[in-house]
């Protein structure tokens, strides 16, 4: 289907408060994309009911962190008068949608999703054990992404295999039923650092479950703390051994968050990360300096984040009120794409006259 509309759409698991690596993965793209003017309409969700599917006998802790999370998305810059927050739980729509696609897809498609194999194996699920609800969340995913006729998804590389399984569902409907759904462009970060920032202990991923973050949230302390404890180039023992950049956290950090601007203000000795790394990898320099160069660098990007937080913490009643009105603007647009789809789908009953009249001459001539 050709959009009449540029749109986006793109969203967090409310079980924990977001990290950084949201933040350069999608997060902060989200807010320069809001602020462009270059997209209609922008959608901004908390995947409430997805997180309930590993957490289904734990629903406080998604519960808790509804409002973290949103608390994370004004504070990073996302504003409701211009992008739509809402709560995936709340569009019962989306369930029903969910409901149509999973007719569309095998069991062994499902398998073949490298990212299901991932978030499978890392939260230790293992044949029959595997929750029904997370085993299908590309589908329901889908869902997410064609009720609101997103045009594009900024997320990380990782969820790549998600939209292109989206697209599939898109392409089949449409070609069953006729053009009715829009299918999705993905949008990466344009940074390559940026595409999956590692744990501060080196691992790939930056994980709530993992304990390797620094989040959004952290005071100045605790990001400074986390810093200093990063893990950098296990081969760099003495300050004048040469060190390696290819796995040394401290340098991924950098790339993803420091301008040239910022080293020459941090540092009297470099007008370019370029010039540090030079320095670092011929010998000559210790990875605390590095590491303090990356504090201020944190810092000066979380602290405006740390300020607006706390002033939206002032008032949370208005924080649930931005989220209510937000999600009822998308039921509004998922009960309109919900008429288009059962119309389709040739489900619409009561609203198809023509349909009525054609079996009332039907019976009436018999």
């Amino acid at each position: 289907m050709e959009p009449k509309e540029k749109i986006i759409l793109t969203g967090d698991r409310p079980t924990g408060k977001l990290h950084i690596g949201h933040y350069v993965g999608s997060l902060r793209r989200r807010v320069e994309l809001q602020n462009s003017g270059l997209y209609d309409r922008i959608f901004v969700f908390e995947a409430d009911a997805q997180a309930l599917t590993d957490n289904i006998e734990n629903p406080e802790k998604v519960r808790q962190n509804v409002i973290e999370v949103a608390l994370d998305y004004l504070a990073a810059g996302l504003d409701p008068s211009k992008s739509t927050l809402f709560i995936q739980s709340q569009i019962p729509e989306l369930c029903e949608l969910s409901f149509y696609f999973m007719d569309m897809v095998s069991v062994s498609r499902l398998q073949r999703n490298p990212t299901v194999k991932t978030e499978i194996q890392m939260r230790g699920f293992s044949g029959e054990s595997i929750p029904v609800g997370f085993f299908t969340y590309p589908i329901s995913q889908a869902a997410d992404i064609t009720m609101f006729k997103a045009t594009t998804v900024p997320v990380g590389e990782d969820q790549e295999p998600m939209l292109e399984q989206c697209r599939e569902i898109v392409r089949r409907f449409n070609n069953i039923y006729g053009d009715t759904l829009v299918e999705p462009n993905i949008l990466l970060p344009d940074n390559a650092a940026c595409l999956r920032l590692p744990g501060t202990d080196g691992k790939a991923k930056m994980s709530k479950s993992l304990g390797n973050c620094i989040y959004l949230s952290d005071s100045a302390d605790e990001v400074n703390k986390k810093v200093k404890s990063m893990y950098t180039d296990p081969t760099h023992l003495q300050v004048s051994d040469p060190g390696h950049l290819e796995g040394n956290t401290v340098f991924t950090y950098l790339d993803a968050f420091a301008t040239d601007e910022m080293v020459a203000a941090f540092t009297s000795d470099y007008q370019s990360l370029q010039e540090m790394k030079d320095h670092y990898t011929r010998g000559g320099l210790g990875d605390m300096k590095c590491k303090k160069l990356l504090m201020n660098v944190l810092q000066e990007t979380l602290e405006p984040i740390r300020l607006r937080r706390a002033d939206f913490e002032k008032d949370i009643p208005m924080v649930y009120d931005i989220l209510k009105k937000g999600c009822e603007a998308a039921r509004e647009v998922a009960c309109q794409t919900m008429d288009e789809v059962r119309r389709a789908m040739k489900i619409n009953y009561f609203q198809d006259k023509a349909l009525i009249d054609e079996q009332s001459r039907r019976f009436a001539s018999k």
